[in-house]
């Protein structure tokens, strides 16, 4: 590690949670240089649903790159491209009764955030952006600024404008709805709020705590931005393609986002590959308004249309994804119950949060967890939630040894000593 210390930028993270050289990867399971075996329940922070090197999705790759085909080809059309939209068509979104235009932005998430935004912004004519307590969408300072962490927001050394941060649901506490909140400053002419160009939400805030929206909220929310003209964003990012047991996060509330916003686990191989959804009527763009050099990344879009057929084409995929949701859970809970009640499980699907309440315990257990085999990243306000993001694909054997793992090492954290004084978090996690 020595040479990455040397040459390496200070604003690496992951390598101070997890100080070892990663030199295999299969699956759930990470192999360090000196031969340990880790679970991973990080999964690339959401970009390997599939798991490390899917050799079924890892066989069309192969086969592409065998053949000579485009790899880099800007936005011109190409027969890897005509099939990942033809794919995505007929099995995620006809299956939904959903249509949508494709635009393929920049590789990150938080270029296809800052497209949404710039797109939204153009249709209406308005600046301002709704976001919410919790919120992160990248770290470009477009996104930034719809992102909620002062952490985040005071590295960016500017100012952040052109966003206005609402209560998330049950951010006031379960008995204020927060949507009605957000209706009556739009609706009040006097509020100081002005009406906004979108409305942008996370259906589960993955880096806010695993907080979680009910159904009856996000419905509200897109019903207002509907009536006050503004489009209705949901950044599906870390959330979307099965993560939360469908392949969209806001599925089970019925939603019709104007725009979708997806990256991540969308390239099905952690290549990267990012991209809108937009309903028909808000593609207000011209050609080459808004462009980059390694927008629709051809072999990203081999491995994503190879993972859409091989786990989407029947409804089989979901119902595990569900199924194994509901034993983490479970698992969860009973070691939150067995620890006392200051302890809480939340999230949806395979997007699970284990709320330590201080960033001391959370920490600590991570950091114990990793020494015993298992990979956990925090998250949260302090990073006081240890987060749960196995692959899709994780066996069930695997996944409860890493449950014990992390039983293992909050019961040791908890028998130490500690301060009550959370610790602020001392480094920067990047969103890719």
């Amino acid at each position: 590690m020595r040479i990455i210390d040397t040459l390496e930028s200070n604003v690496r993270s992951y390598p101070f949670s997890f100080p070892a050289i990663f030199s295999r990867a299969r699956g759930s399971i990470m192999l360090t240089e000196d031969g340990r075996k880790v679970i991973d329940f990080l999964s690339g922070a959401g970009a390997l649903n599939y798991g490390h090197n899917n050799h079924q999705i890892k066989a069309a790759i192969a086969e592409y790159l065998a053949s000579d085909a485009v790899i880099h080809g800007l936005d011109m059309a190409t027969p890897a491209k005509l099939e990942f939209l033809e794919t995505f068509s007929s099995v995620i979104l006809r299956e939904r009764d959903l249509q949508y235009r494709f635009q393929f932005t920049g590789p990150t998430g938080a270029n296809a955030i800052e497209a949404a935004l710039k797109l939204s912004r153009k249709i209406t004519g308005r600046q301002n952006i709704i976001s919410f307590t919790h919120g992160y969408h990248g770290m470009s300072l477009g996104a930034m600024a719809a992102s909620g962490n002062r952490f985040y927001r005071r590295a960016s050394g500017a100012a952040l404008a052109g966003a206005t941060f609402m209560p998330y649901d049950g951010y006031l506490g379960p008995a204020v709805d927060t949507a009605d909140y957000l209706q009556k400053l739009l609706s009040d002419e006097s509020s100081g709020i002005d009406t906004p160009a979108a409305i942008l939400v996370e259906t589960v805030q993955g880096e806010g705590g695993i907080n979680v929206a009910s159904k009856e909220w996000l419905q509200s929310v897109q019903a207002i931005a509907k009536n006050v003209g503004a489009l209705f964003i949901v950044d599906d990012v870390q959330m979307g393609c099965g993560r939360t047991g469908e392949f969209f996060s806001f599925e089970f509330a019925g939603l019709s986002p104007d725009i979708i916003v997806m990256s991540k686990s969308l390239s099905g191989y952690g290549l990267p590959l990012s991209m809108l959804l937009i309903k028909e009527e808000c593609d207000a763009w011209m050609p080459g308004e808004h462009t980059g050099t390694f927008r629709g990344n051809n072999l990203a879009l081999v491995s994503a249309t190879a993972a859409i057929n091989i786990y989407w084409r029947s409804r089989t995929f979901a119902q595990d994804v569900q199924r194994m949701g509901e034993l983490m859970r479970s698992r969860l809970e009973a070691i939150a119950s067995e620890h006392g009640s200051g302890f809480a499980v939340r999230g949806r699907g395979m997007a699970l949060g284990f709320d330590c309440q201080t960033a001391e315990v959370a920490e600590t257990t991570a950091r114990k967890a990793f020494e015993k085999g298992l990979i956990v990243e925090r998250c949260g306000p302090i990073d006081q939630v240890v987060k749960f993001l196995p692959a899709l694909t994780i066996d069930l054997e695997t996944l409860n040894r890493g449950l014990d793992i992390f039983e293992l090492s909050l019961t040791e954290t908890l028998m130490e000593p500690r301060s009550d004084v959370p610790r602020q978090r001392a480094f920067l996690r990047s969103r890719c």
